[in-house]
């Protein structure tokens, strides 16, 4: 790291010291938390609370040491929202003097674990290992450029075998204003926060497991976004016509899938260049509104496109999509859809680089701690690296593909 860079960071660790002790107090907050950030910085094998605190200390005093780390990351009462939203915004910031914010993406990771008693930890499904297994599930917000992304905020999602039990909550400290909700709630919430933070907006990615519920859909158009949501193939729509009046019964979107399909409706479309050939497939764009019950005179629901990819080697169309709707080229919506890879870079980048998932703690607060240290470093991690690698200031077809679409 050079002068400069230091420079930049020594100013970032002040003005997070500042949010960490506001009213001056010495305890050991700033000291600490840049322990513990250096920690993550490193390049130890394992970035949790001991090998951190004890790193390059006298045998005599790791004891010592330990503890002190320990407070800080489990008990200590700063403030999570502040330091996150503190440090989204330092990043977005450098982000956005080389590109617009496009996309704000929603998805969830496993932190695998083998015990029982880590907060909100029990067998379920996670997209991390592949299957169901001992796990902890963390729903996340990443907000992107064209050219780079970032972690903003994250929450763990807790079982309501953790939410419902007395001794449970008490063990691991839970928060008595901390209920069960379901993770399309808690990602309503990680939206909501960030949109009261005032970060710049861009379109709402998401997979099945949220873009499936209407309540979700709705509640991100109330906070004044645009979506596009992974949807499956039995999701019930009714075609509408130019004016937003149905045309015909209800059908799955792979029924309709198979309508255009047999009218030749599916045009081959390319996004971006893949490492060893452009990534392409075919798709078709409908417009329809839901099917589901919520109160609503269908003909006052919002009209939306139905999008339906045919990846090439696929017998047919097994990919479904809603999206606002919007008169934007349908190449502009393929891009939106396709910006949601980000999400997983974020998720190798943190956990491979920064220990996102090596926290051995077992309470709520120390789950919360540790996530916000890994974001404030991820942020500085990507400023730097815009700075580094500024972009070329030529645009590309795709650049003006997705104006069209902001």
């Amino acid at each position: 790291m050079d002068a400069a860079a230091q420079k930049r960071l020594k100013s970032y660790f002040d003005a997070l010291g500042d949010i960490l002790a506001p009213d001056g107090r010495h305890d050991g907050r700033r000291e600490n938390f840049a322990l513990y950030a250096w920690g993550l910085f490193s390049m130890a094998e394992r970035k949790s609370m001991e090998p951190i605190a004890t790193s390059g200390c006298e045998p005599r005093l790791a004891d010592a040491a330990h503890q002190r780390v320990q407070h800080f990351v489990t008990d200590s009462g700063w403030s999570d929202s502040r330091i996150r939203i503190h440090a989204s915004r330092y990043a977005i910031d450098a982000m956005t003097e080389h590109g617009e914010v496009r996309s704000w993406i929603i998805d969830d990771t496993g932190f695998l674990k083998q015990g029982e008693h880590s907060v909100g930890v029990q067998r379920q499904y996670t997209g991390t290992a592949g299957k169901i297994t001992n796990c902890q599930v963390g729903v996340s917000l990443t907000v992107a450029t064209a050219q780079d992304h970032v972690l903003v905020d994250m929450d763990l999602y807790l079982p309501d075998c953790w939410a419902s039990d007395r001794r449970k909550r008490r063990e691991a400290k839970i928060p008595d204003d901390v209920v069960f909700r379901t993770k399309p709630e808690i990602a309503l919430d990680l939206i909501r926060r960030a949109v009261d933070a005032d970060l710049p907006r861009g379109w709402l990615l998401a997979d099945e497991a949220y873009g499936n519920s209407s309540e979700f859909r709705e509640g991100v158009r109330q906070l004044g976004l645009d979506f596009a949501v992974a949807i499956n193939s039995t999701t019930n729509v009714w075609v509408v016509d130019a004016f937003g009046r149905r045309r015909g019964a209800a059908a799955s979107a792979a029924e309709l899938a198979s309508r255009e399909l047999w009218r030749g409706n599916f045009r081959k479309i390319t996004w971006r260049e893949g490492t060893n050939d452009p990534l392409c497939a075919r798709f078709a764009f409908v417009p329809v509104v839901p099917v589901h019950d919520d109160g609503h005179e269908p003909s006052r629901r919002e009209r939306l496109w139905l999008v339906c990819e045919w990846r090439y080697g696929e017998l047919g169309p097994a990919h479904f999509y809603f999206v606002t709707f919007k008169r934007i080229p349908y190449k502009a919506i393929v891009l939106i859809i396709k910006e949601r890879w980000r999400t997983e870079r974020v998720y190798q980048d943190a956990k491979g680089e920064l220990g996102l998932d090596h926290f051995e703690g077992r309470r709520y607060r120390g789950w919360q701690h540790h996530v916000s240290v890994v974001i404030a470093c991820y942020a500085f991690l990507v400023a730097e690296r815009g700075r580094a690698f500024p972009p070329s200031t030529v645009r590309s077809p795709q650049d003006h593909a997705l104006s069209l679409a902001a």
